[in-house]
This record gives C-alpha cells, sequence and structure tokens, in this order.
C-alpha cells in the first residue's frame, strides 16, 4: 500500500468505523485501502482527545451492541416459532 496523505476528517470517520461500529480493524484497513499500523496510529491520535471517559463509552457502546444482537436474535426466533405454531392450529 503506497503512502498516502488522508484528511483528518477521514481519519476520524476510520477510527469511528472501529471504536463506535465494531467492525475489525483489518476489514476496515482492506476496505479503506490503508495499513491497520495506520488505523492503530490515528485510534492512538484521536481517541487522546475523549480520555479515559472514551474507553467507557466504548466499552459501554459495545456492549449494548453485543446485547442488541442477542435480543434481535431472540426475537428472530420468537417469530418463527409462533409462526409455526400458527400453522399447527389452523
Amino acid at each position: 500500500m503506497g503512502k498516502g496523505s488522508f484528511s483528518d476528517e477521514f481519519k476520524r470517520d476510520a477510527v469511528a468505523q472501529i471504536t463506535e461500529r465494531g467492525y475489525p480493524v483489518a476489514e476496515v484497513a482492506q476496505r479503506l485501502g490503508v495499513s491497520p499500523h495506520s488505523l492503530y496510529e490515528w485510534k492512538k491520535k484521536f481517541s487522546k482527545s475523549s480520555g479515559p471517559a472514551g474507553d467507557d463509552k466504548e466499552a459501554e457502546i459495545r456492549r449494548q451492541k453485543r446485547e442488541l444482537a442477542r435480543v434481535t436474535e431472540e426475537r428472530d426466533i420468537l417469530k418463527k416459532a409462533t409462526a409455526y405454531f400458527a400453522k399447527g392450529e389452523a
């Protein structure tokens, strides 16, 4: 990958994909055409302003995303079960 110059906005958006949306670094790096090392450096640079409270926020966001995925899966299972049992009554 060649040496590119990216705007701070591009870098912040790339870091947000990792920290806020939970995408893996390798996936984001490949999709954006940058090295994983660059992403880690950008994360270090742009996460400094958020401080320790930013780490707590990121952890809470990750926890809530996992819980949302679990609840969504449970809901889908219940929908399928409801449809299955509704067929049996007809």
